[in-house]
């Protein structure tokens, strides 16, 4: 395969263990992996990246990618999280293969315009035949690196819990369907296009029986663990009221602490909390437009990097956060860090960095997240002559005056994005069939 050199860019931003910031410097990638850093590289074929600022492809912690087609609801506009959930059921109830194959597409494109080269995703409802399979086939057409996890719920209406009957599994078919997944595409090795996770909801729509079982079952299949923790003050209220014990409590007892883990939200946890998911490597996923949405709250972030904990952005499902684009998600962070410590609680640079190195650390990616030699070559190439960095003195700090939109994209060494057009689907056509979708589930 012909080597392809990303020419002059402006700067390169490189999150590498040095944090270097190149100017004028040049890429040369071979094989899927960035082979060379310098200036005056030849020798292949010459991608110009001049006004450019070149970083690392973002990453993308936590989605519910099948919420694309059910933005803006009416009813649940203005609702807090237990009250949107209830709205949204039965609507997601109607879903089948097409609809979870067509929305995870929607959100893949706009993450990917957004800038982002590894996603995960959290499927946790399989109505009328639907299954993880249908995302993973959306995935693989858009050529994004993918994280799906296998998602669950199992206690219903009937049994105290929150979700409707219908759209509960019995807990020894989600194991069972749990290790088909993993079997099937799961792929450990470095450079992998997709692994799966184990993803059991949250503690109030599973039992404390699965978080248990799944658990013992990722670790004996060596991939993943994903759930939903302390996201609000409902959250917090019912685990002391269910389990008698607040959710970092809940999640230690259960194993669902380590380097293996990553809980979204985390809105709530207090000091213990944070000093328990610091020391055991547990990472958060930190969705702060979707906090906002919902009205959970600011995370506390600044004190979560402050102990060490591993921290990386989640847009979340685009029914709670209405967008999915993962450069505006990283500004959000930085913005609402500074409301609740002050202006210089967080750098545009650490919140980008939050956005690229640290989600890559919180799913156990070594090989991505950073631009550096051996690294797998996920880059984002943002044009920063155009009108919203018009005036700025620093071009590496994009989260302050920068493009929200990526100029190129490259997954693997693969373009996925050339002068901000998606290359792999055809997107009017793609919007053609998520337009017939939703028109289709609100009637």
């Amino acid at each position: 395969m012909t080597d392809i050199i990303l020419k002059s860019a402006a700067c390169i931003l490189t999150m590498d263990d040095d944090r270097r910031e190149l100017a004028g410097a040049d890429i040369r990638i071979r094989d899927g992996v960035i082979a060379e850093i310098g200036h005056g590289l030849e020798g292949g074929e010459i991608d110009l990246a001049e006004g450019c600022l070149v970083t690392p492809g973002l990453v993308n912690t936590h989605h519910h990618l099948y919420q694309s087609l059910t933005r803006a609801v009416p009813a649940a506009q203005d609702a807090l999280l237990f009250g949107w959930l209830q709205t949204l059921y039965p609507i997601w109830a109607r879903f089948g293969p097409e609809e979870m194959f067509v929305s995870a597409q929607v959100g893949l494109a706009e993450l990917a315009l957004s800038g982002c080269t590894l996603s995960s995703d959290h499927l946790y409802l399989y109505p009328n035949g639907s299954r993880l399979d249908d995302t993973i086939a959306a995935a693989a057409e858009i050529g994004l690196r993918f994280h799906p996890t296998r998602g669950a719920m199992s206690i219903g209406e009937s049994d105290g819990g929150l979700p409707p009957d219908a759209l509960v599994e019995r807990e020894a078919a989600i194991l069972e369907d749990c290790i088909r997944v993993v079997d099937a595409f799961h792929d450990p090795a470095e450079g992998s296009m997709c692994r799966v996770g184990i993803a059991p909801c949250s503690p109030f729509s599973v039992s404390r029986e699965l978080m248990r079982d799944a658990a013992i079952l990722a670790r004996d299949k060596g991939v993943m663990l994903h759930t939903h923790l302390a996201e609000n003050d409902e959250d917090i209220a019912y685990s002391l009221e269910k389990f008698g014990c607040r959710p970092g409590q809940y999640a230690e007892d259960l194993g669902w602490t380590g380097a293996d883990v990553w809980h979204a939200h985390c809105v709530k946890i207090d000091g213990q909390e944070i000093d328990l998911f610091a020391k055991s490597g547990t990472g958060v996923a930190h969705g702060p437009c979707s906090n906002c949405r919902l009205g959970s709250g600011i995370a506390p972030v600044r004190a979560m990097r402050d102990a060490g904990m591993k921290v990386g952005l989640g847009v979340d499902g685009s029914a709670s956060n209405d967008s999915g684009n993962l450069v505006a998600e990283a500004r959000q962070a930085m913005l609402l860090q500074r409301v609740a410590g002050g202006a210089d609680a967080m750098s545009a640079r650490e919140a980008l960095r939050i956005a690229t190195r640290g989600g890559a650390e919180v799913l156990g990616r070594p090989d991505c997240g950073q631009i550096a030699v051996g690294k797998r070559a996920d880059i984002a190439l943002w044009d920063m002559r155009g009108i919203e960095a018009a005036g700025s003195w620093d071009l590496a700090a994009i989260l302050l005056a920068g493009p929200l939109k990526v100029r190129d994209l490259f997954v693997e060494g693969r373009k996925i994005v050339s002068m901000g057009t998606l290359l792999s689907v055809d997107l009017p056509v793609l919007m053609d069939r998520q337009r017939k979708l939703a028109l289709k589930l609100a009637m």
